[in-house]
């Protein structure tokens, strides 16, 4: 299995366990994401985000509601004013050694470690929204997350990640 650590810095050498600020609850880890999810990650550290995806669980009104006329089994939408920092972002994707990290999270392939790393690699990571392309998401923008934020919450959609949204637009 490979892990990986993305970052908007290119020279890190170790990764100490730090206490995350969204998830205080939990001891100090160092985090790590599985290769199916990695495209999540692949945008400016602060880009408010929301990635969802089809399941059989959720409602026939909530599948035409989401993804309409689409095929992608996997949006990711962004704010409009995103879109010029995400076309000229590197990202960086450093190689992490997956027997030091155990699962946190299924549906978002989260991995936690106790533990100091040293990473194995690091590549720098361009072309994002390309990238996402490749994948098969759907990469869609809007002026403002909050409308869709507040429909998913309340929809049957079960596998979604709402990401850094403190950094979104104002309702």
């Amino acid at each position: 299995m490979n892990l990986f650590h993305f970052s908007d810095e290119g020279s890190i050498d170790v990764f100490l366990p730090r206490v995350k600020e969204n998830r205080k609850e939990l001891p100090p880890v160092v985090w790590a994401i599985d290769e199916e999810h990695e495209f999540t990650f692949f945008f400016p550290r602060s880009c408010p985000r929301i990635v969802y995806t089809r399941s059989d669980e959720m409602s026939d009104e909530d599948r035409r509601a989401f993804f309409g006329a689409t095929q992608a089994n996997i949006v990711v939408t962004v704010e409009t004013g995103w879109y010029e920092r995400i076309k000229r972002s590197t990202v960086y994707r450093y190689r992490m050694p997956a027997e030091t990290f155990e699962l946190f999270d299924t549906i978002a392939g989260y991995y936690i470690s106790p533990r100091t790393i040293v990473p194995l690699a690091v590549e720098p990571y361009g072309n994002l929204i390309d990238r996402l392309i490749a994948r098969g998401v759907e990469v869609r923008f809007t002026p403002n997350l909050h409308p869709l934020r507040e429909a998913i919450l309340n929809s049957t959609l079960t596998d979604f990640g709402i990401h850094k949204f403190d950094n979104a637009a104002r309702a």
